[in-house]
């Protein structure tokens, strides 16, 4: 394929290694650039060792993406792909939608849907095409998350669903909802790497835009509303990297992508993903 391409024998190569041989690679004089897709403090160790020997990096980290839903919008559909970018991979996606925010008025509708859609999902072997939910990468993700769903509902939130292991053979977590999260719970603002969504209601755009802002996050926001004057707003003052209007967010190689604030920095993919590791060079012929 490297042929085809037009690429000389090993261009791409695959290794295989440990975190603990990832520092060598980088210091190696023959890597001149370095992108990472990962945790916050993986992405902050390779930017550092990097920063030291004055190698450019592009970081695409975490994220708490909001998903804001107002009242023109197309509710069935919303409900519908929402609940798929709050569980796609197991709700294991740093582009999973992960917090909710959905106008008072249809607030009670819209949780009543969810609750539906979220009883729906079948749990079970990953490899059957009928299964909605697999297993957690692992038995600590399952400690995490159960963690940081249990401090929420100390702090005052209230689980509206499921949200809690599966007991039995393999890492299983029940997708649930949290609602009623006080602002002063982590829950407010971090990121649930699992299926569980947060939901909050809202009184306007505007408070929605201030909470989805509230967050070290900022990757990617989807927005589900009709008004143009709504869809400029958000467009304008959500703080991510990405924003879809009526969709879910998602990666496509025909577009740049990547985060802001703690979600990362520079872009992949697309024609700027490429320029991120090309050198501007200035030519002046007398």
């Amino acid at each position: 394929m490297n042929f085809r391409a037009g690429f000389p024998e090993g261009a791409f190569i695959a290794l295989l290694i440990g975190g603990s041989k990832v520092e060598r690679i980088l210091r190696d004089d023959r890597v001149r650039a370095a992108t990472l897709t990962g945790s916050e403090h993986a992405g902050a160790s390779v930017a550092s060792i990097c920063g030291e020997e004055i190698k450019p990096t592009v970081l695409e980290l975490g994220g708490s993406d909001p998903f804001i839903i107002m009242p023109s919008a197309d509710i069935e559909k919303a409900v519908k792909v929402g609940t798929t970018a709050r569980t796609q991979n197991n709700g294991q996606s740093c582009i999973a939608a992960k917090r909710f925010f959905v106008h008072a008025d249809i607030y009670d509708d819209l949780k009543e849907r969810f609750i539906k859609a979220f009883e729906s999902l079948k749990i079970g072997d990953p490899m059957n095409d009928d299964t909605d939910i697999g297993p957690l990468v692992n038995k600590d993700a399952v400690v995490t998350i159960t963690k940081q769903v249990e401090n929420a509902i100390k702090d005052g939130a209230k689980c509206v669903i499921g949200a809690e292991p599966i007991k039995g053979e393999g890492f299983y977590f029940k997708p649930g909802i949290i609602e009623g999260i006080p602002k002063s719970s982590n829950a407010y603002h971090e990121e649930i790497f699992g299926p569980v969504m947060l939901l909050f209601k809202v009184t306007s755009l505007d408070e929605a835009l201030e909470i989805a802002n509230a967050s070290p996050f900022g990757l990617g926001s989807s927005v589900w509303t009709t008004d143009k004057d709504e869809q400029e707003k958000a467009i304008k003052q959500i703080e991510a990297g990405a924003t879809f209007i009526n969709s879910m967010t998602a990666s496509d190689p025909r577009l740049p992508f990547g985060g802001v604030k703690r979600s990362g920095y520079g872009r992949e993919l697309a024609a700027e993903g490429i320029h991120a590791f090309c050198n501007v060079k200035t030519v002046s012929i007398a």
